[in-house]
């Protein structure tokens, strides 16, 4: 969330194998002795340029997708966040799979993101702000 208004989300653009850009939440996997929380934080600034804290959990998903030789299953942790300092940007992506990055707004989440799996997060975050 944008520290300045938490209506806005910070998503991703990827480039699918295919050349399509598909948009979603910044994410990755732990490197070394991290935990989830810890990569979570890495992955965001490396794929965003946000520095962030983690506000709450927002639960997991499980995917799978085939390469040409084998099925490959993921668990993806995600967590809430709040931006801390840093600009939005892709500049920094290491592995430079984000090619582009954009404030949302949380009414347009849903229609935003590429995977089904992920506008169930977005519902997940709607509900949260509700709370709040």
């Amino acid at each position: 969330m944008n520290a300045e208004n938490p209506k806005l989300v910070a998503l991703i653009g990827r480039l699918t194998r295919g050349g399509r850009l598909e948009w979603c939440i910044p994410k990755g996997h732990p490197e070394g002795d991290e935990n989830y929380e810890q990569a979570a934080v890495r992955e965001v600034e490396e794929e965003t340029g946000l520095k962030a804290e983690i506000i709450d959990s927002l639960g997991q998903i499980t995917y799978a997708f085939t390469v040409p030789d084998r099925t490959i299953e993921k668990t993806v942790h995600h967590f809430l966040m709040r931006q801390t300092g840093g600009t939005l940007t892709v500049e920094n992506d290491p592995d430079h799979e984000a090619v582009e990055a954009r404030w949302v707004h949380i009414d347009e989440l849903e229609k935003q993101l590429t995977h089904q799996n992920e506008r169930k997060l977005a519902v997940k975050l709607i509900e949260w702000l509700a709370k709040q």
